[in-house]
C-alpha cells in the first residue's frame, strides 16, 4: 500500500482532531450558565469571593480565546484538565470508563454485521420469497424505531414479563469477589440486553444492504460460470458473491461507527452501563465542562481511527486501489 496515502490519510485525521476540540470548546464554553456556580454548589456555598477564587482557580476568568490556546496546548501533551466535579483528572475517569464503552460497541457492531449480512444473504437467494420480504419489512422498522425507545421495551419485557436478563449495571454486586470465568460470565450476560438494543437499528441496515448487494452480484457473469461449473450453492453465496458483496458493507460499517458511539450515549443511560455515555450525561447534568470536552475528544478519536482503518481495510479488499 502507498505509503504517502496513509501518512496524507493520518495529517488530514490530525487536522479533522484539531478542529472537532476547537468546536467543541467554543459550543461548550459559549453555552449559558457558569460552571464556578455548580462547583460552589456542590462545596455548600457561592458567595461572590468564593466563584472569584474557584474562576481564577480554573481559569475561568480569562478571555476564551485564551482558555482555547491553553486547552489545545493541554491536549497535544495528553492532558485533558481535571474535572470539576468528580477531582479527577479527566484521563482517569475516561480511562475507568472506557473499556465498558468499546466492548459495547465492538459487540453491538460484530453482532449487527454477522447477523444483518446472514439475513440478507438468505433474503438475496430467494428475492422474491418470504424472507427476503421479512427482511424488508424487518429494516424498514429497525431502521425507524428510536433505540431509546427499544432499550425501555426490552427493559420491561426482560424485567417483568419474562425476568431472564439483568437490566441494569455491567455485574452483579453479588459476584464482584468471584472467579474469572463467573465474573466475565456475568458482565455477557449483563451485556446482551444493551447489545442487542444498539445492534438492532444497524442489524436492520446491514441486512438490507447486503441483500441489494447480493442481488446485484448473483447477477454477474461469473457467478453463473462458477454455477455452470457444478459449484454448490453454499459456495457460490458464502464463497464467491459474498466476498465481492462485502466492500459496500465494509464501507458503511465504518462509516456507522460514529453512529454507534453516539447511540452508546442513549443505551448507556437507558441501561445504567458504566461506559463514557453515562460519564457524559452525568457530566453535562453538573455542567462538567472538562470532562464532557474530555469524553467528546475521546469519542472523535475513535471515530477518525475507525476511519482511516476501514478506509485503509477497503483499499487491502480492493485489488483495483491498492497502488493509489
Amino acid at each position: 500500500m502507498n505509503t504517502s496515502y496513509i501518512l496524507r490519510r493520518l495529517f488530514y485525521g490530525l487536522l479533522l482532531m484539531l478542529g472537532v476540540v476547537v468546536l467543541n470548546f467554543l459550543l461548550i464554553r459559549l453555552a449559558p450558565g457558569d460552571p464556578a456556580v455548580v462547583i460552589a454548589g456542590e462545596m455548600g456555598g457561592a458567595t461572590e469571593e468564593m466563584l472569584e477564587s474557584i474562576r481564577e482557580e480554573y481559569g475561568l476568568n480569562k478571555p476564551v480565546l485564551t482558555q482555547l490556546g491553553i486547552y489545545i496546548a493541554n491536549v497535544a501533551q495528553f492532558d485533558l484538565g481535571e474535572s470539576f466535579f468528580f477531582n479527577q483528572p479527566v484521563t482517569t475517569l475516561i480511562g475507568h470508563r472506557i473499556g465498558p464503552t468499546i466492548l459495547l460497541v465492538i459487540t453491538a457492531q460484530l453482532l449487527s454485521i454477522v447477523l444483518g449480512v446472514f439475513l440478507g444473504v438468505i433474503a438475496a437467494r430467494k428475492p422474491n420469497g418470504p424472507m427476503s420480504a421479512f427482511v424488508s419489512v424487518f429494516a424498514t422498522i429497525g431502521y425507524a424505531v428510536p433505540v431509546f425507545w427499544t432499550g425501555i421495551m426490552l427493559i420491561i419485557l426482560f424485567a417483568s414479563v419474562v425476568p431472564i436478563f439483568p437490566v441494569e449495571g455491567m455485574q452483579s454486586v453479588k459476584l464482584r469477589d468471584a472467579g474469572f470465568f463467573v465474573k466475565t460470565l456475568d458482565v455477557l450476560h449483563h451485556l446482551i440486553l444493551p447489545a442487542f438494543t444498539l445492534a438492532i437499528i444497524y442489524l436492520a441496515q446491514y441486512a438490507r444492504l447486503s441483500r441489494a448487494s447480493m442481488l446485484e452480484v448473483l447477477g454477474s457473469d461469473y457467478i453463473r460460470t462458477a454455477r455452470a461449473k457444478g459449484a454448490s450453492e453454499g459456495s457460490v453465496l458464502f464463497k464467491h458473491a459474498l466476498r465481492n458483496a462485502a466492500l459496500p458493507i465494509l464501507t458503511v460499517a465504518g462509516l456507522q461507527f460514529g453512529n454507534l458511539i453516539s447511540g452508546a450515549l442513549l443505551v448507556e443511560t437507558v441501561f445504567n452501563w458504566p461506559g463514557m455515555g453515562r460519564l457524559a450525561f452525568d457530566s453535562i447534568l453538573r455542567r462538567d465542562y472538562p470532562t464532557i470536552m474530555g469524553v467528546l475528544f475521546f469519542a472523535s478519536f475513535m471515530v477518525v481511527v475507525a476511519n482511516i482503518l476501514t478506509d485503509l481495510s477497503y483499499r487491502l479488499a480492493d485489488p483495483r486501489l491498492r497502488g493509489r
